[in-house]
């Protein structure tokens, strides 16, 4: 594939779900993306870029069998996990990206699975906690990870927190005591701002200080 970045068109509003992303919109598909997505996964013929009859921007193709090989983000699902005395339930990372650094529980969401399965399944892997899926904090782009992160408040219900082969830890915080300058994700830093203010408006949250 050749050609797949191209000039953006000017954007003066992204949306509150851009907050978590740095680079500009409308830039094609990523090259670490496009650089694993070289032939037709229907017959294995050698894709061709270029522009396409019916479509609005050149893509990816299959010249034998004229597959067109759409590239969507992939969505994670992520949850907040609130106690029954109201503190937020956090994990230290024990993967990259992010080692070590602190985040909400939460992974890809799978094929076969709706919204609140992955939100449960995904906290109790990574927590040992059951919890029930509630309101939609958000959802949060990541164009630098062709990602989009929805973030649920979740209600525990059950289980025993221990830490996993993901989390090195898992932490309670009070709401004026969220470690913001440790957190790993710039997703994490706008799902707290958003719960915060839906929750605790009293409490101001810095800038964030983390690195992705």
């Amino acid at each position: 594939m050749s050609g797949l970045a191209r000039d953006p068109e000017p954007a003066p509003d992204r949306g509150p779900d851009a907050r978590s992303t740095d680079i500009p919109s409308g830039r094609g598909v990523p090259p670490w993306i496009a650089a694993t997505q070289r032939h037709c996964s229907r017959c294995g013929t050698t894709l061709r870029f270029g522009s396409i009859e019916g479509e609005d921007r050149e893509r990816s193709s299959c010249p034998a069998c004229g597959l067109i090989a759409y590239v969507n983000p992939r969505l994670v699902v992520t949850t907040l996990p609130v106690t029954d005395d109201g503190r937020l339930v956090l994990i230290r990372r024990g993967i990259e990206p992010g080692l070590g650094a602190w985040a909400q529980p939460g992974g890809f969401l799978e094929v076969d699975e709706t919204v609140g399965e992955a939100a449960v399944r995904e906290t109790l892997e990574e927590t040992g906690l059951v919890v029930r899926p509630g309101e939609i904090v958000g959802l949060y782009t990541r164009l630098e990870a062709a990602v989009v992160v929805l973030v649920l408040e979740a209600s525990v219900v059950g289980g025993t927190a221990a830490p996993t082969l993901e989390a090195l830890e898992i932490a309670t915080f009070d709401a004026a005591a969220i470690p913001w300058s440790g957190l790993a994700f710039k997703t994490t830093h706008w799902a707290l701002v958003d719960w915060l203010a839906r929750r605790h408006s009293e409490l101001d949250a810095p800038e964030f200080a983390g690195g992705r």
